[in-house]
């Protein structure tokens, strides 16, 4: 019974590490398949997010980081849509996905969680039908990407949201 009750705290324990803890957002889990298209079919609403991964100083693009995404899945209260993989040799990353379900009211959320063998940054994504926005966290962090490359750049096209959305790797 003592082994059966420690296996228990045990799990219980080693899930809460690698979800909540870890994670400043809901929904994170670290075994996210390795992907880029996380839409379930490719008809109905989707969202094409590209972007660079720049250095600490906003100056100089990062290959070979891990980019993490998750979001609420359609129309569902679950945390299923979910993907990682790493930018290209120009620092540049880009997924497409399904529409995020949302709460009332509230703007559609991507988050991102963005590491490297030194450092690990989480941030997030708001969007709905008239623009992309950043946190003032990200600004905090991210200011020295300079207005041009910080603000997320947002358009439509037929059903697809396409969004520009840089963020600098540091630990300001």
């Amino acid at each position: 019974m003592a082994t059966t009750s420690l296996a228990i705290i045990s799990s219980t324990g080693i899930a809460r590490a690698f979800t909540s803890d870890e994670s400043p957002f809901q929904g994170y889990n670290p075994f996210a398949p390795i992907t880029s298209d996380l839409r379930t079919y490719p008809f109905g609403e989707h969202v094409a997010v590209s972007g660079t991964i720049y250095d600490e100083r906003g100056i100089s693009p990062l290959s070979g980081v891990t980019v993490e995404v998750w979001h609420l899945s359609p129309n569902t209260k679950k945390y299923r849509h979910r993907a990682r993989f790493q930018t290209d040799d120009s620092g540049t990353y880009r997924f497409i996905t399904d529409l995020p379900g949302r709460e009332m009211g509230k703007n559609f959320k991507v988050y991102f969680k963005i590491s490297n063998v030194e450092l690990t940054y989480f941030t997030e994504l708001s969007f709905n039908n008239s623009g992309a926005y950043i946190s003032g966290k990200h600004w905090e962090k991210n200011h020295q990407l300079g207005e041009e490359r910080l603000f997320p750049k947002h358009e439509t096209r037929l059903d697809t949201s396409i969004i520009n959305f840089n963020i600098s790797l540091n630990n300001l």
